[in-house]
């Protein structure tokens, strides 16, 4: 059947000798590969609209399982900062590939297709790409299957006060038990502000955060050992990410 899907490429690859498949993050079908003939050939408009970080209304023949076809497309545009930007590039390449590692294929993505779009919106349009990147990891958790509490101490349910993260007890906890939990961060009150600040206000109303690099560093850290052990993930996007030393 013929589908209309509202989209955005994120991988491509050769396919055979003139076609690609490009894996498309979609409102309607979720995450999927389609297969885009002819797309190789000379003023192809079919390939120069699926180029990486491509996004618009694309025409699909889909059975909602295995290789799905590209018929035509309208109102496609690029994510231009983040297809010549090397910076931006890594971040949002990061950010989709674990929107796709979380959801199975033609799976719906419920409101994190919309989290990841406006996250790719503002990548493109210059705000911070490491506190981007950082809300989309903590608001992903629970499509992991794993959702820390930051709202309130997981022990006795305090929500003032100075706290601390642990990863054991699966949330934030209040300076009344930093005795005697012995496996916590030891974040500073600053850093658990934060992470609390990114996990739990709305993305669409967050602004330009100005924070110091040195506390987007110590948040990273925490976000990457919640994440090293609770998820079993070794993603590229993100080796390369580290490799560029950008902390």
């Amino acid at each position: 059947m013929q589908v209309q899907v509202h989209g955005v490429i994120f991988k491509r690859q050769r396919f055979k000798e003139a076609d690609v498949l490009v894996k498309v993050l979609s409102q309607e079908l979720g995450l999927f590969t389609l297969n885009v003939r002819g797309a190789l050939r000379p003023k192809s408009k079919l390939g120069a609209a699926t180029l990486n970080f491509s996004h618009g209304c694309y025409l699909v023949r889909t059975r909602r399982q295995g290789i799905s076809n590209l018929q035509t497309f309208k109102s496609v545009q690029q994510y231009d900062h983040l297809f010549l930007d090397l910076v931006r590039n890594a971040y949002a390449s990061f950010i989709l590939d674990l929107v796709d590692h979380a959801f199975l294929e033609y799976q719906p993505l419920g409101d994190y297709y919309d989290l990841t779009i406006l996250a790719l919106k503002k990548l493109d349009e210059g705000q911070d790409p490491e506190i981007i990147s950082q809300i989309v990891q903590l608001k992903l958790l629970a499509a992991y299957g794993v959702e820390p509490q930051f709202k309130k101490c997981v022990i006795c349910g305090n929500q003032t006060g100075d706290f601390d993260y642990s990863i054991a007890l699966g949330g934030i906890i209040c300076s009344k038990h930093f005795a005697t939990v012995q496996q916590r961060l030891h974040l500073t009150p600053e850093q658990t502000a934060l992470l609390r600040t990114l996990a739990l206000v709305p993305f669409d109303r967050l602004g330009n955060v100005n924070v110091s690099l040195e506390l987007k560093k110590a948040t990273r850290r925490a976000i990457d050992r919640i994440y090293a052990m609770t998820i079993d993930l070794n993603l590229k996007t993100k080796r390369f990410l580290n490799e560029m030393h950008l902390f």
